[in-house]
């Protein structure tokens, strides 16, 4: 997609998007509705067997927790940088393999068998190992689109509801090792873990396959999204840019951001 295509994408798509409630047969973005309330008529939860991934992971559960264990032997994972979203400092961390289409390969090299289940599906946009430590929560937020399902992969879960969990839209449930919670990111949700050890999932995101004939599209504004996002965590008074702002900036940020993962995937910077 050249880069005009995709600035007249952005122009012919999002005006709608920004100035209207968005219905659920529309992608939205928390970008440009800074409300950040999503009101959707998705399931808060969907179920694993709709899935044709879900198994394959389910049936490599072990290899995959093997692999972690590993590269967790000699390495670290890094702090998510919305680190406001964390009741306690460094308590929410992660390992990428992808984010957004953003590849990640000097981790993958540690994750053979996950990474090739992985590309074994190309709807898969992220994937990411994360922590939460315990006695920790992450606050009440949004997802950055209704164009994706997430989905959480239990690897080590410390404890049942009510210690530890996820709630969304008010609706709780419980992660099991092994087991998938899929759900629509898109709602208000949270996550906790009151129990005295670490709760490790392994992350997706996965493309609704309505939407994937855009995914260039959703893949460039969520990463530019996340960049000012991350701008906002130094520069608090972001956060109190209008909507038009905001829009405007966003419109002028989302090629750059396109064409960035994609010289980064090229030069393997990751």
């Amino acid at each position: 997609m050249l880069i005009c295509d995709l600035i007249k994408v952005v122009f012919n798509n999002h005006k709608s998007s920004y100035l209207c409630r968005m219905s659920a047969h529309k992608i939205w973005f928390s970008l440009f509705d800074l409300t950040f309330d999503y009101k959707g008529d998705e399931l808060p939860f969907q179920s694993p067997h709709d899935f044709r991934w879900t198994k394959d992971f389910e049936v490599h559960y072990e290899d995959i927790y093997a692999e972690l264990q590993q590269f967790l032997s000699k390495n670290n994972p890094n702090p998510y940088f919305k680190h406001l979203m964390v009741d306690k400092k460094n308590a929410y961390r992660t390992i990428s393999l992808k984010w957004w289409d953003l590849a990640f390969r000097k981790n993958r090299k540690f994750f053979p068998i996950t990474n090739r289940i992985m590309l074994k599906y190309p709807e898969i946009t992220t994937l990411s190992f994360n922590f939460l430590a315990p006695g920790s929560t992450i606050s009440p937020h949004c997802g950055d689109t209704n164009a994706i399902f997430r989905c959480h992969f239990g690897l080590k879960i410390p404890a049942p509801l009510p210690a530890c969990g996820l709630k969304v839209k008010d609706q709780a449930f419980a992660w099991e090792e092994g087991k998938w919670v899929i759900f629509m990111d898109a709602y208000v949700h949270e996550t906790f873990n009151s129990s005295e050890e670490e709760r490790i999932i392994l992350l997706l995101d996965v493309l609704r396959p309505e939407y994937k004939a855009k995914r260039e599209w959703i893949t460039s504004v969520v990463l530019t999204s996340l960049f000012l996002q991350k701008r906002a965590t130094i520069f608090s008074f972001m956060y109190k840019w209008p909507q038009w702002l905001v829009n405007g900036i966003a419109i002028l940020l989302i090629p750059f951001s396109y064409l960035t993962r994609k010289l980064a995937n090229l030069f393997r910077i990751y």
